[in-house]
């Protein structure tokens, strides 16, 4: 649960700071929530994508040994 709220925080903080500048309005404009939907989007496929390269490495230091790549 902790690495699910960390993640999450880290998302929100980083689309947040990407997308969101214009404070003149209470209202989020398209731009602004088409940019958080992408960025949200790109973070949510490099975390899995990220999730699946470490149980690779996992997996192969496991058969092997030791650390990848030696």
């Amino acid at each position: 649960m902790k690495d699910f709220m960390t993640m999450y925080s880290n998302l929100v903080q980083n689309c947040f700071n990407d997308c969101i500048n214009d404070f003149t309005s209470k209202a989020v404009s398209a731009k602004e929530n088409s940019c958080v939907t992408n960025c949200a989007t790109k973070f949510m496929k490099a975390s899995e994508r990220l999730g699946m390269r470490f149980q690779e490495a996992n997996a192969a230091m496991m058969q092997g040994g030791g650390a990848p790549g030696k």
